[in-house]
């Protein structure tokens, strides 16, 4: 491939662990530039680096490069059904529908707000009952943010000792973990030995199954008592009523197996990423106490103990949006990102690309690109702060990528954050057990980029 150079690599997971670490990713870029060629066994993988080279593939070649790059592990979890596998028409109209849906019940309306505030209460009494005692958190989030979600998907949540709630977090956790570990890797160069073995391979298809049917006796039950013309009040009677209006569309792809696994994806992608964030959040104010209690007095000052926080509340507290922005851009939860299919020929910063390559945009070095961020490999609140501590943006702020694919869950992620983070932050201390000099910054390598387990003190203010 002409001006593009080449290096050999076996999947994307090993260049997600090796290749985009910090010194690798700058060797690379340093040696090869921003654009280059890898090599998966034989096949060429092109590699985008950089805002500015990101940016004009997902953009400026947006259409060309919105198919997803399949692998047999994934096919067999999920498909080519719902929003994150699918491509072309069918992936167009899951994605329009899911975000009219989130406009209607969240964007703009107090419904949504007051879900997630409802969840936020019931996560401050969880750790109100530790009563000063150190605790590993990850658990008690991921249930909150599963709620959040379960709350907009099938308009009710579950207790937090509910078992088959609890087997759902569990059962999401692996099913996200797995395809990006060597056993995935295993599945995906032998499927069809690797899909007959006992072990991880079927506990993982098992919990898989156990979702999509949860899923599906939630759909069975909103059927059973939803009449064409009702008022929607989740996601699933929107798409039910959106399956009656288009049943006689030759078209149309709103049908139930569609909807089994739309809401199966909302639902995996908004418990792990969300709550994947949160625990990052609490490494940064753990190691960094000063903007804990920066954050903590500016909430405090301008909106006092007992106000019901609101996501229009967000600009009235420059210093903790900025502290938001950067836990999403150091965090970079999704790592490199997915693999694209490039549909036609395209050309990205002069470098031609033929059609049927695969492409990586690598959205981790647009979050540490040194020609937009003034300290890339360190926690910085000051990044989105003006010389008179002003909320300001970064057009390299894309955390959620950018283009045809960019996250659809968004909106729902930065009212979720927002609002748990100043909940948290104004009703507690977060302190490091006695010993403890610091949080990890280490991470684990799965679906999203976990930190390592960690302990706190969650003090009442």
């Amino acid at each position: 491939m002409k001006g593009l150079q080449k290096r050999i690599y076996q999947t994307h997971h090993e260049l997600a662990t090796c290749c985009f670490q910090d010194t690798q990713q700058l060797l690379l870029t340093k040696s090869y530039g921003n654009i280059y060629t890898l090599w998966l066994g034989t096949t060429p993988l092109v590699v985008l680096n950089g805002y500015e080279a990101v940016r004009e593939g997902l953009v400026t070649s947006s259409e060309e490069l919105s198919a997803r790059a399949l692998t047999p592990l994934f096919l067999d979890l999920m498909g080519e059904k719902g929003v994150f596998l699918t491509s072309g028409h069918t992936w167009k109209q899951q994605k329009r529908f899911v975000m009219m849906v989130l406009r209607h019940l969240g964007m703009g309306t107090k419904e949504l707000e007051d879900q997630i505030q409802e969840e936020a209460q019931h996560l401050l009494k969880v750790f109100s009952s530790k009563q000063g005692r150190a605790f590993e958190p990850r658990t008690q989030i991921v249930r909150a943010v599963g709620n959040v979600i379960c709350s907009f998907l099938f308009g009710h949540r579950f207790l937090y000792e509910d078992e088959s709630f609890n087997k759902l977090i569990k059962a999401g956790s692996l099913v996200v973990y797995t395809p990006f570990t060597f056993w995935g890797r295993m599945y995906d160069a032998l499927p069809g030995v690797m899909n007959h073995l006992k072990g991880l391979y079927q506990e993982v298809l098992e919990y898989n199954d156990f979702i999509h049917n949860l899923v599906k006796e939630e759909i069975q039950s909103h059927t059973e008592r939803w009449k064409e013309g009702d008022e929607p009040h989740d996601f699933v009677d929107f798409y039910l009523g959106q399956m009656a209006k288009t049943k006689n569309d030759p078209t149309s792809t709103f049908n139930e197996d569609n909807l089994v696994q739309t809401a199966v994806d909302l639902l995996l992608g908004g418990m792990d990423t969300m709550a994947t964030t949160l625990c990052w959040a609490f490494c940064y104010l753990l190691n960094c106490p000063d903007v804990q209690e920066k954050s903590y007095k500016e909430i405090n000052a301008l909106l006092g103990p007992s106000h019901t926080i609101t996501y229009e509340d967000r600009i009235k507290l420059p210093y903790t949006n900025a502290v938001l922005h950067e836990i999403l851009r150091f965090s970079n939860t999704t790592g490199v990102g997915p693999l694209r299919t490039c549909s036609k020929d395209i050309t990205v910063l002069g470098f031609p690309i033929p059609k049927g390559t695969l492409v990586l945009p690598n959205n981790h070095s647009v979050l540490y690109d040194p020609n937009f961020w003034e300290t890339p490999w360190k926690f910085n609140p000051g990044h989105f702060l003006d010389s008179e501590d002003n909320f300001v943006s970064n057009r390299a702020f894309l955390p959620f990528s950018t283009g045809r694919r960019t996250c659809v869950g968004e909106p729902l992620a930065q009212i979720e954050l927002f609002l748990f983070f100043t909940n948290l932050v104004r009703t507690f201390k977060f302190q490091l057990p006695k010993g403890t000099k610091e949080v990890s910054f280490e991470y684990i390598l799965g679906g999203t980029r976990h930190p390592l387990p960690f302990e706190f003190h969650a003090i009442p203010r």
